[in-house]
């Protein structure tokens, strides 16, 4: 006997009597099990996102055209995904391996069920590590005058391997705003984060310098203004007096492993929805 087959949908529209009931009332009628559902309902904004993970026999066309009817009666915006197929993702990286390490193992041992089709660096530094679990890798220097041809050839990368999400696991350049507008809500990047802030050259340097109890990291969509996306997770670490530079280092790069790792796992699964410049997360 075939299984059923498992679906993601997510939606989001004005906050309102019924959503509820009309989308457990469609799936019910249709002999779909829901296996998970989860809903948040934005007092401020007063819009309405929902999540809900289902099992049925109906193909993904005849949901999807279920769902484009019910749609406009709620003014609703709602996005179908088959689980059974794995998110394709184009990781982007510098000379820092410890977030493609971390990637790269997570998806190897099961615990992040994406597919990583290939990866793409500006230097050629990380080839034997990539190359070693069997995966693509291109190496796409760049500078301020090859920058925009760089860039073509990511977004063609991202055509030819019909890649669904982009992370930058601490790739160290700035996208321009129009290669930005193409990835929109479908690039991830990590960055450290501090309180107090610290920008440029060495920043746990700089933090050791002044002290700090508290070091973190920030998994955010990628947007024209500089590490200023949507955050989706952040990790923090406590620290003190007795950490050097190097330590502060060390747990710096822990901690941007956790947030990127959770930050994928989470878009894998169709837990982020996007909410003006925030997200709304429904994790597991």
């Amino acid at each position: 006997m075939t299984s059923p087959a498992e679906y993601v949908l997510t939606l989001s529209c004005p906050d309102r009597p019924g959503v509820v009931a009309a989308v457990s009332g469609l799936l019910a009628a249709r002999g779909c099990n829901i296996i998970e559902s989860q809903q948040f309902g934005d007092r401020v904004e007063r819009r309405f996102f929902m999540r809900v993970q289902f099992a049925g026999a109906l193909g993904e066309d005849e949901l999807n055209s279920a769902f484009a009817t019910l749609a406009p009666d709620f003014a609703m915006e709602f996005r179908l995904r088959d689980m059974a197929g794995k998110p394709r993702v184009l990781i982007m990286v510098s000379r820092f391996d410890h977030c493609l390490n971390d990637l790269l193992y997570r998806v190897r041992s099961g615990a992040l069920d994406i597919e990583i089709a290939a990866v793409a660096s500006n230097h050629p530094d990380l080839r034997p590590l990539t190359q070693s679990y069997g995966i693509d890798y291109h190496h796409l220097p760049i500078t301020p005058e090859t920058r925009a041809r760089q860039e073509a050839e990511v977004l063609a990368l991202v055509e030819h391997y019909q890649v669904d999400l982009v992370v930058l696991a601490r790739y160290m350049q700035v996208l321009s705003e129009g290669l930005c507008e193409k990835l929109t809500g479908r690039a991830i990047n990590i960055h450290h984060s501090f309180l107090p802030s610290f920008k440029g050259a060495k920043p746990y340097h700089q933090a050791h310098d002044r002290g700090v109890k508290l070091i973190g990291a920030t998994a955010h969509y990628v947007t024209s203004d500089l590490d200023e996306g949507p955050i989706i997770e952040q990790e923090v670490a406590r620290v003190d007096h007795t950490h050097s530079p190097e330590d502060l280092a060390a747990i710096g790069r822990d901690v941007e492993c956790l947030a990127l790792a959770r930050a994928v796992k989470w878009h894998a699964e169709q837990r982020v929805l996007l909410d003006g410049h925030k997200t709304v997360v429904f994790p597991r």
